[in-house]
């Protein structure tokens, strides 16, 4: 049996994001690539960016990205304690996970960075607003349902707050911002590990500005 999570309040993923209701998912494939993504992120007008935890330059990345100093960025794909330690140390300012982990949630907690974890069915949403989190992952959005799945959620947990992500592109995220539970939105389609292959950084910032318009009410 999973160990409970401490009962604590949300550290606050809405103070983090100040604002911004977009938020880049970015698997880099290169550190080479985190100073070009940061500029072209944050010249389409991006604040914040999440850096998954899946390629062996993740870390370094992070670290080279939250150095830019124009883009408040986290870490995704955190599954470990471990992991998480190591992604605030570089420079993350919040933790992404796919799942709940009472060890990833509690590590936050200590190291004073909020912790978003995934979430996919009421009973793991009650799961995480009994250990006093307000803010969760819907993931993954689409294939869970899209917006239908969300309202379904919100309707009866009013307190909750959804970071839906997972599958969503440029036309269907409008949707999805229109819904008063929804706090952010994640997408990858800005800056994709083929865009950054190919250095399509000026794609990046067009794509990126687009998709800031379109999340500005």
């Amino acid at each position: 049996m999973a160990r409970p999570v401490s009962a604590r309040r949300d550290t606050g993923l809405t103070a983090v994001l100040a604002g911004a209701r977009l938020l880049p998912v970015l698997t880099v494939p290169s550190v080479a690539s985190a100073g070009p993504l940061a500029d072209a992120l944050a010249a389409g007008g991006a604040r914040c960016a999440e850096v998954t935890f899946r390629t062996p330059d993740a870390e370094s990345a992070l670290k080279a990205m939250a150095a830019h100093g124009g883009l408040t960025v986290g870490a995704g794909t955190v599954l470990t304690a471990e992991q998480a330690e190591r992604a605030v140390a570089a420079g993350a300012r919040f933790l992404v996970s796919p799942g709940f982990d009472a060890d990833v949630i509690d590590r936050g907690r200590e190291l004073g960075v909020p912790v978003v974890p995934g979430i996919a069915t009421a009973t793991e949403l009650m799961g995480a607003l009994k250990a006093g989190l307000e803010t969760v992952k819907l993931f993954p959005a689409e294939p869970l349902g899209g917006i239908g799945m969300l309202r379904a959620l919100a309707a009866p947990f009013p307190q909750a707050r959804f970071v839906p992500t997972g599958g969503i592109g440029p036309d269907l995220m409008p949707g999805y911002l229109s819904h008063p539970a929804v706090l952010a939105v994640g997408g990858s389609w800005m800056a994709t590990p083929g865009h950054l292959e190919r250095g399509e950084f000026a794609e990046i910032r067009r794509q990126t500005a687009e998709a800031v318009e379109r999340s500005t009410p």
